[in-house]
């Protein structure tokens, strides 16, 4: 996390939460006139588990305590752990850990708007302030809803306030159990000018979802957790996979602990336990679930199972517009271009390989999931950093390089 965004607070690590992207990201697509049709994937490496256990090995260390990686598909099959899940006890992390998932939650949320979509319940050339009077300030310009889950819409990053930190780890361990409604972070957008006009260009913001996750609640009547478990858990069978209360800061078990290195203020450094902390993300990264929970999900999600066809599209489909200020989007691979979608983010490897889906970080928990297009590789990583600034990614970049090839980053 850069100076920039530590002053905007912790909002901002809820809003972000995107390191693969960093390391790995390319092209992802929202279907809207203009997009890039999907890319067509080279074939992918075979599995070498040397390179596998390497990729997560020498933990823990300053910077990580552990990681676990999960690999399906017909290309393979590879799961592996290393470093500690409890420094205490020096337990190791649990294979099938429950898991905070961060902006893997936006993959539920936008699933649910296209079903909504697809219902004709929900028109996402529509601005959302028809469906939302009185919800974003009103002194913004109209921004439709399918520019909000392709990241398209210009809306104000927010201002950070005391309330919500200095981006610091020592304030996240002092104020883990801080609590925030999604009208509280929206407000952070009043007064605040827009970053672009909307449909103009991409810049990946949480804002974009906390908005969405009341989309879903007005229209349909429900709190956005019952619709998580209504129209993906339950049918699903997902049964580690969940919305938490919003005043419920547990992780369940198994899990592997999450930890920040603080320091006091005799300039000594030492790990506070935050695997306890404030789900406030919600609808935008507030989500639980495990590895093989987030395995299945993206398998169906894929294979079409809650989308009808023009929706589906919409997973894989990046808009034709440039990336703005994203570090979503450096690669060689995209040039500068969007790289995310109704949901999903595209990842080109330097082989050529192709990949979907989508990364999120809370603080102690680093995670991903991506699958090739025809699932013939599914991967989910999760990392326990002990910072927030981004130390982690290095990991990342070693999972991707194992797990689909090299990504080479862009030079400017």
């Amino acid at each position: 996390m850069n100076s920039s965004a530590r002053r905007t607070g912790w909002i901002t690590l809820a809003a972000c939460g995107s390191l693969l992207a960093t390391a790995l990201a390319a092209p992802a697509s929202a279907a809207t006139s203009g997009s890039t049709p999907a890319a067509v994937s080279a074939p992918l490496p075979g599995l070498d588990p040397v390179a596998l256990q390497a990729a997560i090995g020498g933990l823990p260390n300053a910077d990580v305590t552990g990681a676990l990686l999960r690999i399906t598909g017909r290309a393979g099959h590879w799961s592996g752990t290393a470093g500690v899940g409890d420094l205490k006890t020096g337990q190791g992390v649990p294979s099938n850990a429950h898991i905070r998932v961060g902006s893997i939650s936006k993959v539920f949320t936008a699933t649910i708007v296209l079903q909504l979509a697809a219902e004709h319940r929900i028109d996402l050339h529509e601005p959302v302030q028809r469906y939302l009077p009185g919800v974003v300030p009103a002194d913004l310009p109209p921004v439709t809803v399918g520019q909000l889950l392709n990241h398209t819409s210009g809306l104000p990053r927010g201002a950070g306030g005391s309330d919500f930190g200095d981006g610091s780890p020592e304030w996240f361990a002092a104020n883990r159990f801080k609590s925030f409604t999604p009208q509280q972070v929206i407000d952070l957008m009043a007064g605040q000018p827009m970053q672009f006009a909307p449909g103009t260009a991409q810049q990946y913001s949480g804002m974009n979802y906390f908005v969405a996750g009341l989309l879903v609640e007005k229209v349909t009547g429900h709190g956005f957790a019952e619709e998580v478990r209504s129209r993906i858990t339950r049918p699903l069978d997902l049964h580690d996979t969940y919305v938490p209360d919003a005043h419920d800061p547990r992780l369940p078990s198994p899990h592997a602990h999450g930890y920040l290195t603080v320091k006091s203020s005799d300039g000594t450094t030492h790990p506070v336990d935050v695997t306890e902390q404030s789900p406030w993300p919600w609808a935008e990264g507030g989500m639980i679930s495990t590895p093989a929970d987030l395995d299945r999900f993206i398998s169906s999600l894929f294979r079409g199972r809650f989308l009808p066809p023009a929706q589906q599209a919409e997973l894989f489909a990046v808009p034709d517009v440039p990336s703005f200020r994203s570090s979503q989007c450096r690669t060689e691979a995209d040039a500068g271009r969007a790289c995310m979608t109704m949901g999903l983010m595209r990842v080109k490897a330097s082989n050529g390989a192709v990949v979907w889906g989508k990364t999120g970080s809370r603080p102690g928990y680093t995670s991903g999931v991506f699958a090739a297009r025809d699932l013939s590789r599914k991967i989910v990583y999760s990392i326990n950093p002990t910072g927030v600034d981004g130390t982690e990614v290095r990991y990342v970049q070693k999972i991707a390089a194992a797990s689909f090839g090299p990504v080479v980053p862009a030079t400017s």
